[in-house]
């Protein structure tokens, strides 16, 4: 959340110096943040937490599960309920990627499972993998085999590429684990009903709709074809040396939306869950996007080479 000028215009000045979990007085925003809660909840949402986030004015609110489309529809109402909310009370909240250079990001930790006749089959009583059933593990794998390509969808502007970089907690590499939270998918400790992975990478600015539906596509099809994951890393992914990561296979994600455009043009999996019109359209959209921003010259250009050349 940031200020507004007099004149109601949004800026990048945060409204307070707070961090991870800091209360009042630190934090400026808690009353905006109750307020939102009060509306999700009027509104039918359980909100299970709700607190202030590493960067300044960066807040995280977080509501319970549900089935992918009813999820979808309660993040595009929580995004218009805390916009508004927001203004009423002078800030304007934005779902930006990155909007500070220097500072955390914003992202959208997605957590999944899959339920049958009630029964989540991502657990599996005595299982070698600490409770994880087949089906979860191959749900992983078909995340990781698809996660190059899931990025354009997932993190859709060339703004998200700014967030996904090394030393400000989000991933950048195609890993996974159960003990720390580099890779691009955790395995939370509950196990029984609360089995899940968190897919680390999504952003809020993606749109629910087509991001979850090619998460969805991308783990079923790890599911169908028994793909099967490498080993669990335990070890911090940031940390690691470029031949560590190659000896443990570990690829990166897309360092561009050009790039993860890319990719997703080579997916038929990802192009058949969105749909031959749909993938068209957002392909060209993404495309005219990218070709954008690298015709224009940024003010980092400007500072850098127009007195040295």
């Amino acid at each position: 959340m940031f200020q507004r000028t007099a004149d109601g215009s949004a800026t990048t000045n945060t409204h307070d110096s707070a961090g991870y979990f800091d209360l009042a007085p630190t934090d400026l925003g808690e009353q905006c943040r109750r307020e939102i809660v009060i509306a999700l909840e009027q509104l039918g949402f359980e909100i299970e937490a709700a607190h202030h986030e590493v960067a300044a004015g960066q807040h995280e609110i977080d509501f319970k599960y549900g089935n992918a489309l009813e999820t979808a529809d309660r993040l595009t109402v929580f995004r218009f309920v805390v916009r508004k909310i927001a203004r009423d009370m002078g800030l304007h909240a934005t779902f930006m990627p990155k909007p500070i250079f220097g500072e955390n990001g914003s992202g959208m930790h997605v957590h999944m499972s899959l339920f049958s006749n009630g029964k989540n089959v991502f657990f599996e009583e005595g299982a070698d993998d600490d409770g994880i059933s087949d089906l979860m593990r191959w749900y992983v794998g078909g995340l990781l085999e698809h996660g190059r390509a899931l990025c354009a969808v997932t993190n859709p502007t060339v703004n998200s590429y700014k967030r996904l970089v090394p030393g400000y907690e989000a991933p950048t590499h195609l890993a996974w684990s159960m003990r720390n939270r580099s890779p691009l998918i955790r395995v939370p400790a509950r196990r029984g009903i609360g089995t899940r992975c968190e897919l680390r990478m999504p952003d809020p600015s993606c749109n629910p709709y087509l991001a979850f539906a090619v998460m969805l596509a991308a783990g079923l099809d790890g599911v169908k074809n028994k793909t099967e994951p490498p080993p669990p890393v335990t070890g911090n992914v940031y940390r690691m040396s470029q031949r560590e990561r190659s000896r443990l296979k570990i690829k990166q994600l897309p360092a561009n939306l050009g790039e993860a455009v890319n990719q997703l043009e080579k997916d038929a999996v990802l192009k058949q869950a969105l749909g031959e019109h749909a993938f068209a359209q957002f392909v060209l959209g993404k495309r005219t996007e990218w070709q954008e921003y690298i015709a224009m010259v940024h003010p980092w250009e400007v500072d850098r080479y127009l007195t040295r050349m």
